[in-house]
């Protein structure tokens, strides 16, 4: 157990600080405004604090306490999914025992966990001798375009990462996440007066309802590889055959070969209809982040700590990805979903459970103490 953990009170100012501040991915003043309040945090507990400027993102920001190599890593991303003036009709606020407003689990939750961890830490003088980083991200809700080189340079340099997403509903811990991609599919037709000349035109878009079929035939439940045509447009008028149509579509693999298999059935669909094309261009964004042997070994070492608090959960996962997917690959072990307890991401009823606010400040205390002991 650790002594002097800060109490709820301090960490909801913390929280209600950081939600009031609105940090839209796209927003670089809203962002740089959270990055400087958690600097200014951390540097109150003795952190010593680098500034990775950007110019299409906000700024990113590593908090180090400690020298040397090795250590542990946290992985918090400052920004949000929710537009500047959503707090006008989502304002932050305490009901039932629960805390709602814009990002606040998703996940400005795990930045005070983060900060007050390691505050607690301080005030017990129970500081680890390793080095203690917390890296703050800019464009995680956008696709980490920017600071995917920082997450994966400390975590290289890292002996543990923990990422402070929110938890499962349940409590559980996030031990694989699913991988995401998408595709851009641009088909051409031929255009035609739907009247006069019908029969000169080629549809792109009854071309397309062919390749929609191809593409969501492709998903394997089974090898947990989904596909979904989300985006569909095409045409101008309704007597114009349409000489366009353009699909956008969300990939998520559990197994790293199945992007190959994926992106190599993508690049050869072929027209059905004659005097029609197809152009396809995609990426995998995020890697997958599989259970392997390493994360599920981290997973029974973070059980066993919690047990000092009576503290239980489970192993869980979810095709939804995060910053902990670019960890993945790097053979460093790691753990996901270390941030508070809470329902509906993304939406305007977004909460996190309170008192998950303190629990797992309190487990993340103890992680850092005691795992590398």
């Amino acid at each position: 157990m650790i002594e002097n953990i800060p109490q709820l009170p301090e960490m909801i100012e913390l929280l209600e600080r950081l939600v009031k501040i609105e940090s839209p991915s796209h927003d670089k003043t809203g962002v740089d405004r959270v990055g400087s309040l958690v600097a200014t945090e951390a540097e109150k507990v003795g952190a010593t604090i680098i500034r990775h400027p950007q110019t299409t993102a906000g700024d990113n920001f590593l908090a180090r306490w400690g020298e040397g190599k090795g250590g542990i890593l946290l992985l918090c991303h400052m920004d949000t999914v929710f537009p500047i003036g959503t707090l006008e009709q989502m304002p932050f606020y305490e009901k039932d025992g629960k805390l709602f407003g814009p990002g606040v689990l998703d996940m400005k939750g795990g930045i005070v966990i983060a900060l007050k961890a390691i505050e607690a830490l301080q005030r017990a003088n129970a500081m680890p001798d390793h080095p203690v980083k917390v890296l703050f991200t800019s464009d995680e809700e956008s696709g980490s375009h920017t600071s995917r080189p920082f997450i994966e340079m400390y975590a290289g340099e890292s002996d543990m990462v923990f990422v402070l997403e929110g938890a499962m509903a349940d409590g559980s811990l996030k031990t694989w996440r699913k991988g995401v991609g998408g595709f851009k599919v641009t088909v051409k037709g031929q255009a035609a007066h739907a009247g006069g000349d019908h029969q000169k035109g080629r549809n792109a878009i009854e071309e397309m309802a062919h390749q929609v079929l191809a593409i969501q035939k492709m998903t394997d439940y089974d090898k947990g590889t989904t596909l979904n045509v989300g985006v569909l447009r095409g045409g101008t008028v309704s007597n114009v055959v349409p000489d366009e149509a353009v699909a956008k579509v969300d990939l998520r693999v559990l197994q790293p070969e199945e992007w190959e298999r994926v992106n190599a059935a993508m690049q050869a669909l072929k027209p059905v209809l004659d005097g029609t094309s197809i152009q396809v261009s995609g990426n995998l964004n995020r890697p997958p982040m599989p259970a392997t042997d390493l994360i599920m070994g981290a997973f029974e070492k973070a059980k066993k700590i919690a047990a000092q608090m009576n503290l239980t959960f489970n192993a869980g996962g979810t095709g939804g990805g995060s910053d902990g997917n670019f960890v993945a690959p790097l053979g460093i072990p790691l753990l996901d979903g270390l941030g508070p307890i809470g329902e509906n991401y993304h939406s305007e009823k977004e909460y996190l459970f309170t008192d998950s606010l303190f629990e797992r400040t309190h487990l993340m205390a103890l992680l850092l103490r005691d795992w590398m002991i």
